[in-house]
């Protein structure tokens, strides 16, 4: 895949996540944490098994024989994530919990820095930078200082462990080799569903208690959170690398903002200019600005008299 393509992937796949803090904030308040994340990804497996067997025709026994690495995404992406992050709902608002998620493309740059060798340009540094800074002006409403003077609660720190298990899903996954990226959410997902199958059902649930705007809801996150966004990410991440594509998960608070607006609320100067910085600075991160720089640099370097 093209790294193009792997940018507008990325997109969309934050676009879908930030649905998720938003529908995820609604459905938690009626069923618990545990339950949210086993049914959305049991009703998930539904379309991932037959996607990965239609799209790539996987040889599922070179599948199993990556059992140990797909096991510790499925620990980690499906139920670790999920479930910190859903409980995280029940005690912060959805404001602080993309605050603290914003510190993902830092540890996943850190992280695969150390671990994955990878290397950042100083322009990609640099945009990393500007779309960090974006997601402050947007949740801290233009007064970036204030970021210091939050008081973080039970909730904020078990987002602070979101984003440690996401780094480690994210380097995971850019070392699982010989499996096509659809097989690979599948494979990891299932592993995960035989994993929280007897703690859902020591816990039990009443489905009669549910409401329509709840199962809305739950809707919404099997089909665009769990599948859309898991396989766009595990795609991407092969393509563009884990540090990179970490950078875009400043996108999430941005387009939180806008699904916000859609709902009725109002739209701050500090989200719009916050906003303008992300994308400005994940342009600079994907490297294309640097890419045209080059081109351009190349181009001059071939003219007549050079």
């Amino acid at each position: 895949m093209g790294k193009n393509r792997a940018w507008w992937l990325l997109v969309f796949c934050n676009l879908f996540w930030a649905g998720n803090y938003v529908f995820g904030k609604y459905v938690v308040s009626e069923m618990s944490p545990l339950w949210l994340t086993f049914s959305r990804w049991v009703l998930a497996l539904v379309i991932l098994i037959p996607l990965a067997q239609l799209l790539e025709k996987p040889d599922w026994k070179q599948a199993a024989k990556a059992w140990l690495p797909l096991s510790l995404m499925g620990l980690l992406g499906v139920i670790g994530f999920n479930v910190l992050l859903y409980s995280s709902l029940e005690h912060t608002s959805a404001t602080n919990a993309a605050l603290v998620t914003a510190l993902n493309p830092v540890v996943i740059v850190l992280f695969s820095v150390i671990f994955l060798r990878e290397k950042v340009s100083r322009i990609q540094a640099s945009g990393f930078v500007l779309s960090l800074l974006g997601v402050l002006v947007i949740l801290t409403r233009g007064h970036v200082t204030q970021v210091f003077q939050i008081q973080y609660n039970q909730g904020d720190l078990l987002v602070l462990g979101c984003v440690l298990v996401w780094t480690l899903y994210s380097i995971i996954g850019k070392r699982v080799k010989g499996v096509p990226p659809v097989t690979a959410t599948a494979v990891s997902t299932t592993l995960a569903t035989v994993m929280m199958l007897p703690f859902a059902l020591a816990q039990g649930i009443d489905f009669s208690a549910i409401s329509p705007l709840a199962l809305s809801g739950i809707l919404y996150i099997v089909l665009f959170p769990s599948i859309c966004s898991f396989v766009f990410w595990n795609v991407s991440v092969r393509a563009v690398g884990a540090s990179q594509a970490g950078i875009t998960l400043n996108l999430i608070p941005v387009f939180t903002a806008m699904i916000s607006a859609v709902l009725g609320e109002v739209i701050t100067q500090a989200q719009v200019w916050g906003g303008l910085l992300v994308f400005i600075g994940v342009t600079f991160a994907s490297g294309f600005v640097e890419q045209q720089w080059k081109r351009k640099k190349q181009s001059a370097a071939e003219l007549p008299g050079k």
